[in-house]
């Protein structure tokens, strides 16, 4: 929004904006925020920065936790959340002390040693990159985790479970399962679907498209035009503020997991991505599979090769794994196809703009921390253009089928992916050398990512018995 500090000054004035608020990635991938009186903000603030407590954030311990942030100036949007005119900024983390300088584990850091080692190989100078994003819109949720009581109560108005309701049923609910592209009057949250959009679109997000997605119980999709990866993956943190907020603002919640209701649809974040240099597309070849270059199809067999290691990052969430599992839509085979959405790599069939040709990775979902997840899925691309890995001769495909009605012998030949984070997590720690090529992510940094998310998220869940146990086992 702006070049130097003379222009947000003249900005804060002209606009009377009062509070200045600063936005940081938590290493989980939440948005924590501080704010500071207008009359505060000053040129040193961009120097020093702001100082905080980094073990709360998840990327230190309580001994040595001294942080500070600094903000970016040209991230700067007007808060629309905020009664009080508020012009928030992201801010990157730095350490303090004696290395002082950018902290090596910032997400947002991470994002931008990706992009600037991609540059240093020479093979491109943009990875640009579409997420899609899929969630659901509930009119009201609770729940309660005790050892001696277990509920989760969700409703949705334009859900099947409604046909019998007594108040307020105009008839209209969503057949279960054929949300897809549903019209109105089903599709009850058109209006604030519009709304999001049109909030995305003022902070300077180009929207697609949104529509109704699948589940009957309120899924949704906004998907985004293609940027440049950290750009995007701004975009993506602010996407979910949007929706979460805007939801909100109308009486209603909005939830990114992927599996919020038993037997409906999950929720992914497929990712849509392209190599470019000098404005060229690198992925684009007429003669090749499916119109993609070599380049394309190495760095497929890179992101293939490394897939099972990639979830932990790109579905970093227990929950992640109630979505990928076999025989539905959701993506759990480690191949690659034109249009076949079972496979790990898709290549829409549909894009027949050679500038736009490009392809997706379709397991990942938004618990992910983007600027983890988009960097990883950069770093194992990279690697397979590096290492010429040709995903055909590796056994990927391509599977232009429906790989769960394949012949079982010829079925058992694709692996699968991890059935759990605790998988994912075992999966990362054997193979993670591909991502600290030129220091992107380091040791220290995978290391804490990996006992944050087992001890914090994988240790939480295990021990817990589910509902549905009870069903199957109490009598036995």
């Amino acid at each position: 929004m702006f070049q130097n500090f003379n222009e947000l000054m003249d900005f804060v004035k002209k606009e009377d904006v009062k509070i200045i608020d600063f936005k940081v990635i938590t290493l989980p991938g939440r948005w924590n925020h501080l704010s500071i009186p207008a009359e505060r903000l000053n040129e040193k603030l961009f120097v020093q920065g702001i100082g905080f407590d980094g073990s709360s954030y998840g990327y230190s311990s309580i001994e040595s936790s001294d942080m500070c942030f600094i903000p970016d100036i040209k991230t700067a949007f007007i808060d629309p959340y905020c009664k009080i005119k508020t012009l928030s900024m992201i801010a990157d983390i730095h350490t303090i002390g004696d290395n002082e300088g950018r902290f090596s584990g910032d997400p947002r850091y991470i994002a931008q040693k990706a992009e600037a080692y991609m540059r240093k190989l020479g093979i491109a100078d943009q990875f640009v990159i579409g997420p899609e994003f899929e969630f659901y819109i509930f009119d009201n949720i609770s729940f309660e985790a005790k050892n001696n009581h277990q509920e989760v109560t969700i409703n949705s108005k334009q859900a099947p479970w409604n046909t019998n309701d007594k108040e307020e049923n105009h008839g209209y609910k969503v057949p279960f399962q054929r949300g897809y592209h549903i019209g109105l009057p089903y599709d009850i949250n058109n209006d604030l679907r519009s709304e999001m959009c049109i909030k995305l679109e003022e902070m300077g997000i180009d929207v697609k498209y949104h529509h109704h997605e699948v589940g009957a119980a309120g899924q949704l999709e906004i998907e985004v035009e293609l940027g440049e990866m950290t750009r995007m993956a701004d975009a993506t943190m602010m996407a979910k503020y949007v929706i979460k907020n805007e939801a909100v603002s109308h009486g209603k919640t909005a939830t990114f997991m992927p599996k919020p209701l038993y037997g409906e649809a999950g929720s992914g974040m497929h990712v849509h991505m392209m190599l470019r240099r000098d404005d060229k597309n690198l992925f684009y070849d007429e003669n090749g599979y499916s119109k993609l270059s070599n380049e394309a199809l190495y760095f497929i067999g890179g992101i293939l090769k490394h897939s099972k290691a990639l979830l932990g990052f790109t579905n970093p969430s227990t929950n992640s794994y109630k979505r990928l599992v076999p025989g539905f839509e959701a993506p759990v085979s480690i191949c690659f196809a034109t249009g076949n959405r079972s496979s790990v790599i898709r290549i829409p069939g549909y894009v027949k703009d050679p500038d736009k040709r490009r392809f997706e990775f379709r397991p990942s979902d938004a618990t992910c921390n983007p600027y983890l997840a988009y960097s990883a899925l950069l770093m194992a691309g990279l690697d397979g253009i590096k290492n010429k890995i040709d995903p055909t001769k590796a056994g990927y495909g391509p599977y232009d089928v429906n790989v769960f009605e394949l012949p079982e012998e010829e079925r058992n030949k694709i692996e699968a992916l991890p059935k759990s984070l605790d998988e994912a997590l075992n999966e990362l720690k054997k193979d993670h050398e591909f991502l600290t090529n030129e220091g992107v992510f380091d040791e220290h940094f995978i290391n804490n990512w990996i006992n944050f998310k087992y001890n914090k998220e994988v240790l939480k869940v295990m021990p817990v018995p589910a509902p549905v146990e009870y069903e199957l086992y109490y009598d036995l």
